[in-house]
């Protein structure tokens, strides 16, 4: 089993692998949230699309199909009952309407499906909150007292001179 740069799990990292390895999953994990806002956003465009479709069904069928049905159902019923004429056209552009306002009400059932969807906003609020996380993220202090290196250093100095003579 290994880490995602390569290294053995439980092996000591040094610090460049641990900013490289961090780096690293930032970055996929900015490309996944892009990605998910593009999914969410495409989703929601369709949605749109659909209910606008509806809506452009119901104004189409309500205009260009009125003439038509509107003749061949007033005189079938004229032909079953023994009803006025006029009373059968009436009847005729009531069905007419009835079937505008289902397909009106799919449209609006749509509409506010994709008016209810947040799924581009849960996403910028994500990412401002990961943003925000990783500008409070401050590095671990170090331990190394300077004056005990100031110490060492004239020791050290000469330990070199006398092994390199």
């Amino acid at each position: 089993m290994s880490a995602p740069d390569g290294s053995p799990v439980g092996a000591e990292r040094s610090i460049g692998q641990l900013f490289a390895s961090a780096t690293t999953e930032l970055s996929a994990l900015v490309h996944d949230e892009i990605a998910l806002a593009k999914a969410q956003l495409k989703q929601d465009v369709k949605r749109g699309a659909t209910s606008g479709g509806a809506f452009s069904l119901a104004g189409a069928v309500l205009v260009f199909s009125l003439p038509m049905l509107n003749f061949a159902l007033a005189y079938g019923i004229r032909t079953w009952s023994d009803w006025n004429l006029a009373l059968c056209f009436l009847l005729s552009f009531a069905a007419n309407v009835l079937v505008a306002v289902v397909l009106a009400l799919i449209g609006v059932v749509f509409a506010k499906k994709a008016k209810r969807s947040k799924g581009p906003q849960k996403v910028a609020s994500s990412m401002k909150e990961t943003a925000g996380v990783l500008q409070n993220a401050k590095p671990h202090p170090r331990p190394a007292p300077a004056a005990e290196l100031e110490d060492r250093a004239p020791a050290a100095i000469e330990a070199v001179a006398r092994s390199s003579s």
